[in-house]
């Protein structure tokens, strides 16, 4: 028996982070799902890059043909064509045309023979890698659980001496034949399709090896199984940057006490049209004029009007995409997981050194991204913190139902997340709404306490002098005990 623990990949490199590198060679796993959760495509996956590894390759089948196994995974461009299938179905030869192993005849088949037609196909072929899909059709051929417990033991023993390494599958039942698989493999791949549609997978169990804990991300799509798995907040770190990053307005640069700290993590809150978007826009082309690199996910408009409306103000966004100092992203509402797009967002700052990541906004990012409200403020929490511990700043809109008035620093109870809190808000002067903007926290030292008058203009973002002589002005009715826009 090999004791070898060097991991092989299952054909899937989500999934193979999952597991700590890949499946252990001559174990037994069970990849365990209702119907449809792409618990065959797994196995096709598994079998494909053994063969890619110059590998010998079996699937042992019995619901499916070869042919329609075959055609499955053409339609995803997963090719397994050069492996050797046994199938155990009713009706059929064992072999197919291409691979011709007379171990019985069809007529001679009887169901106490099953999973010897596996051993003496294993013997014959000797491969590397087996898919039994599914391992649940060897309960209905023994007498009783004892029988079955014992058979699957013996197997495991066949395999590992052979060292071959087998993906099984199953599903989820409540009877004790597939408590038994579970309880023997030495691995289970758990995948589930959520309420909302959103395929999952979990590793609950790896031998040898362990695995990463928790709920991941999956998808199928053209060619194949996509696994993103959840984002670890610790993985690599850079050293702190004190550096700050300013706005390039005198006034605004004031109240924020000279700036936001790099690496540091933003909101700018505020009631919509009241220019949070801008005002993040601002700063990420002032950064560019410091050579920093910023992306801007956009889930609440599309490319063209955030486009024309910044370069309306005087940011010369086009100009910034084309010397590639700032990327922006249009993200169309339930394509991708919280995890895909946190994959999508760390792969950003490894290929293209990314600083500065501007999230607009997240009531957009709750409703576009697949999954429960409360578990996507989690992993956008998980998000964060991966940023900072990587030296990028994360700058992220929020709107807040108040048109005037400021009731709540963030929605969604997100104020935690953040380093700095920005607000804008409308008040109403003399008949009209005018504009404020103030600065509700900063962690790493003082702002000022004072609201300012800001206007967005068609040279771009005006603001005044710090508010003084009136009162009630987070209420949104302002009462005048001086005059808007006078100094201190």
């Amino acid at each position: 028996m090999n004791t070898d623990l060097s991991p092989i990949g299952s054909g899937i490199d989500g999934l193979d982070d999952i597991l700590s590198g890949g499946f252990v060679p001559g174990r037994m796993y069970l990849v365990h799902g209702q119907p449809g959760s792409g618990k065959t495509m797994l196995g096709i996956h598994f079998l494909e890059e053994g063969l890619k590894q110059g590998e010998t390759a079996l699937f042992v089948h019995g619901e499916e043909s070869r042919e329609e196994i075959l055609a499955n995974g053409a339609a995803l461009n997963v090719d397994i064509s050069d492996a050797f299938f046994l199938d155990l179905g009713p009706d059929s030869a064992f072999f197919t045309e291409d691979y011709s192993y007379d171990l019985v005849e069809p007529s001679e088949i009887e169901q106490d023979r099953y999973t010897q037609d596996i051993y003496e196909a294993i013997r014959e072929i000797d491969p590397d890698r087996v898919v039994i899909d599914p391992i649940t059709q060897l309960r209905y051929v023994e007498a009783d659980e004892y029988q079955f417990r014992k058979r699957i033991l013996s197997f495991m023993r066949f395999l590992k001496e052979r060292n071959v390494t087998v993906l099984t599958t199953a599903t989820p039942s409540s009877d004790v034949y597939n408590t038994e698989i579970q309880s023997l493999s030495d691995g289970i791949v758990a995948l589930r399709r959520a309420e909302n549609g959103q395929r999952r997978i979990d590793v609950t169990k790896h031998r040898a090896l362990g695995q990463k804990e928790g709920d991941n991300g999956m998808k199928i799509r053209e060619n194949g199984i996509e696994v993103y798995p959840r984002l670890d907040p610790h993985m690599g770190e850079r050293p702190f940057e004190t550096e700050l990053l300013t706005f390039g307005i005198d006034q605004l640069d004031d109240l924020t006490g000279g700036g936001f700290d790099r690496g540091s993590v933003t909101f700018i809150s505020g009631p919509t049209g009241a220019g949070k978007t801008s005002t993040g826009t601002h700063l990420l082309a002032k950064a560019a004029g410091k050579g920093l690199r910023s992306v801007v996910y956009l889930f609440e408009e599309d490319f063209q009007t955030y486009t024309h409306r910044s370069e309306s103000i005087g940011l010369p966004i086009s100009e910034l995409q084309s010397n590639d100092l700032l990327s922006a992203v249009e993200i169309k509402p339930r394509t991708y997981s919280s995890e895909e797009f946190a994959h999508m967002v760390v792969d950003d700052i490894e290929e293209n050194g990314t600083d500065i990541v501007m999230i607009d906004g997240i009531d957009g990012y709750t409703t576009a991204i697949q999954g429960a409200e409360s578990d996507l403020i989690r992993k956008y929490h998980a998000l964060t913190r991966y940023l900072k511990q990587h030296g990028v700043t994360t700058i992220t809109t929020n709107e807040i139902p108040e048109i005037t008035g400021i009731t709540s620093a963030t929605d969604n109870n997100l104020s935690y997340v953040a380093d700095n809190i920005m607000f804008l808000s409308y008040v109403e002067m003399d008949g009209s709404l005018r504009k404020v903007v103030g600065m509700l926290k900063k962690r790493s030292g003082a702002f000022e306490h004072n609201l300012r008058e800001f206007t967005i203009t068609a040279d771009g973002i005006e603001v005044g002098d710090s508010l003084t002589g009136l009162y009630g002005i987070l209420q949104g009715t302002p009462r005048d005990n001086g005059r808007m826009g006078s100094s201190e």
